[in-house]
């Protein structure tokens, strides 16, 4: 009888540690599931906070949208630029290719009207010869007139700094200051672009 008793007294002190720890499992459980529940409370938001979070949301997606359009804009109107840049470069190119050539051309021009203008227009025996000298200046006028050549008179004009140097200045009563009274030589353009300033004699006042 004594060692039944010692049996249940040694089964009852095995049983009991056991079924601490079983508690102690369950209580650190339900302590986990608490702390989970109370991070979730924490975690979820009041219906204002969240709508206030979207807001910012939406306000950052909508700044992202325009600076990406912004970028998008500047990209286009820079190419555009260079589009318009490579146009304008082109024309130039076509305009004026033929600067340096119609330079070297002027000076055959000025010869040609010299020669008409010095020589004897009474001697006949030179009529022919300056009829010929004559035709030839007609027809090289009108060809290089063809590739934007044009000839600057500008005798009685208004004197244009941009178009005509002024080589000397007379008093003048018979036309208003400032007026072209004689062309020394004659200037030329090249679609626009100033070639050669036409050399000119201005007026002034008489005193």
């Amino acid at each position: 009888m004594s060692e039944q008793n010692n049996a249940t007294e040694h089964e009852q002190e095995i049983v009991e540690p056991v079924e601490q720890a079983s508690d102690s499992v369950e209580n650190v459980e339900a302590q986990d599931v608490e702390t989970e529940v109370e991070a979730e409370a924490e975690a979820e938001l009041s219906p204002e906070e969240e709508i206030a979070g979207l807001y910012a949301e939406l306000a950052a997606t909508k700044k992202q949208v325009a600076d990406q359009k912004d970028s998008v804009v500047r990209a286009a109107a820079d190419i555009e630029n260079m589009r318009r840049r490579a146009a304008q470069d082109v024309e130039k190119a076509h305009k004026f290719a033929l600067e340096k050539f119609a330079n070297e051309l002027l000076p055959v021009i000025d010869n040609l009207e010299r020669a008409i203008e010095f020589s004897d227009k009474e001697n006949e025996t030179l009529k022919p010869v300056l009829e010929g000298i004559d035709m030839t200046l007609k027809s090289f006028s009108d060809a290089v007139a063809k590739f934007g050549v044009e000839m600057l008179n500008p005798q009685g004009e208004t004197f244009n700094p941009e178009f005509h140097q002024a080589m000397s200045i007379q008093p003048s009563n018979d036309v208003s200051p400032n007026t072209v009274l004689a062309v020394m030589q004659k200037g030329y353009t090249l679609n626009g672009r100033l070639l050669r300033p036409a050399m000119v004699m201005v007026s002034k006042e008489a005193e």
